[in-house]
């Protein structure tokens, strides 16, 4: 036997990737095998096209009343990824007509967002300024004040997300999306991250524009919706049928809405239990990777931070190394986004934060989720220190 596996007890991998996508909660896989055997298309006006549509506007109540927001503010679509798409194109080309052509977005996105705001600066004439962050990944007030200020009516939207998808620091999003409204900006949030470990209220917050997705609060993949705030309309991407309050055409997944639906509404309904629970698992995470790997480094807000997040960079380690091991030790975590996983690039939000490449490229994302416990905290404590020494050997090979 190897170092690595001495002391190891011979137990089930440990997924602690649940930032990428976290397993269905029984509520939606339940809510969305009742409707997988059923037909129906919701915009048909037979009776089973009713069905359907009750099907759709029952999930869109149940949506905005989770998540505090009208039902006709819930537009569904394919994920976060559509829905990030159509908040910053469709924003920006509604606005553009008005001559605002400045799009205000955080350095520390995730590509879903940051992508489309740099596809409309190469194709479209925009004007991208990234808004920059401090060692937390933070954006602070003022940053944006004085971005808005330079110019408030060029700016077509603002984007900060609500959570930080790799490193877990939580936004000031209310006072980011008032500073907003005080220039009639529309403000743009992605919550993916957010919905089922903080409180998000739509209304409350301030925010026009809010994204979410299915399978990161337990609902399917390939499911998701966009929060839109009344008199807020961005011109579609996709043109067809009109559904949608006709800025998202195309045939909605009655199944995977009913799903979506149901683990919106249980995720929030437990959120506060669940965050305490996380929590606690997550700092005993910390504690016990600070023990074996004193030099580690803990990235993102130490205090305001997504309560199943713990991100480290690991001094002399490569990522993708340390990624391997672990794998092979039965515990599944990620480098950064699953969205960037195996390209061998530093994490651009590891950057934006005032890190260089090489602490970077050697960080890891542990993520907690529904159904982590104790235990998967316990098989990273076991084999992480002996999985850093290998990886800081083979970095010298």
């Amino acid at each position: 036997m190897s170092d690595l596996g001495k002391g190891s007890a011979a137990v089930e991998s440990a997924y602690l990737d649940h930032a990428a996508t976290t397993p269905m909660l029984p509520e939606a896989i339940e809510a969305m095998t009742a409707q997988l055997g059923r037909v129906g298309n919701a915009s048909s006006l037979h009776a089973a096209g009713r069905r359907t549509r009750q099907v759709v506007e029952e999930s869109r109540e149940s949506i905005a009343d989770a998540l505090g927001a009208r039902p006709s503010e819930v537009v569904f679509t394919s994920g976060g990824t559509e829905a990030d798409n159509l908040a910053i194109k469709g924003l920006y080309w509604a606005r553009r007509a008005k001559g605002a052509n400045r799009i205000l977005i955080s350095a520390v996105e995730h590509h879903a967002g940051l992508d489309p705001a740099h596809w409309l600066g190469d194709r479209q004439n925009a004007v991208v300024e990234l808004l920059d962050v401090d060692e937390f990944g933070r954006v602070h007030p003022q940053t944006l004040r004085t971005a808005i200020e330079r110019d408030p009516d060029s700016v077509a939207l603002v984007s900060v997300m609500w959570a930080n998808n790799e490193v877990g620091t939580v936004q000031a999003v209310r006072v980011l999306a008032a500073i907003a409204r005080d220039h009639g900006i529309p403000f743009h949030t992605d919550a993916v991250q957010a919905v089922g470990q903080l409180p998000v209220a739509f209304a409350d917050s301030g925010v026009d524009a809010l994204t979410l997705s299915g399978h990161k609060v337990g609902g399917p993949m390939g499911v998701g919706a966009l929060l839109l705030a009344r008199g807020v309309d961005p011109v579609p991407v996709l043109h067809g049928g009109g559904q949608e309050r006709d800025v998202r055409s195309g045939t909605l997944d009655a199944p995977s809405v009913a799903g979506l639906a149901a683990a919106v509404q249980s995720a929030v309904a437990r959120q506060a239990e669940t965050a305490a629970r996380l929590t606690e698992l997550r700092d005993d995470l910390i504690r016990k990777v600070r023990r074996a790997v004193p030099d580690v480094i803990l990235n993102g807000d130490p205090v305001n931070r997504l309560p199943g997040n713990a991100h480290f960079s690991f001094p002399g380690c490569e990522g993708d190394a340390l990624l391997m091991l672990l794998d092979a030790k039965g515990v599944e975590c990620s480098t950064g986004s699953a969205c960037s996983a195996g390209v061998a690039q530093p994490s651009h939000v590891l950057l934006a934060m005032g890190a260089d490449a090489v602490r970077a490229r050697g960080s890891l994302r542990f993520s907690l989720g529904h159904t982590s416990i104790a235990a998967d905290v316990d098989r990273v404590a076991d084999v992480i220190g002996l999985v850093v020494e290998r990886a800081r050997r083979a970095g010298l090979t």
